[in-house]
């Protein structure tokens, strides 16, 4: 089992998922749980295909954190 940070984005049009962990890793969608499935959808499949062709399943190293900055 590993634990994978995801980047969910809001866009004109809906929302878009990526996993900087996994290089072309991401999903799009209209609604943020659409959204959601997709990414955990694409990153069984991204895993499945890293498996099948015998390269290594990376660890995850991105972290993420956010900071309250006062606007003037």
């Amino acid at each position: 089992m590993r634990k994978y940070l995801i980047i969910l984005e809001k866009s004109k049009t809906g929302y878009s998922a990526y996993v900087p962990d996994l290089p072309g890793c991401a999903a799009t969608g209209t609604t943020k749980s659409q959204v959601e499935k997709l990414i955990y959808d694409a990153i069984e499949f991204h895993l499945e295909g890293l498996k099948e062709f015998k390269q290594p399943i990376p660890k995850s190293e991105t972290e993420a954190y956010s900071v309250l900055v006062p606007v003037r």
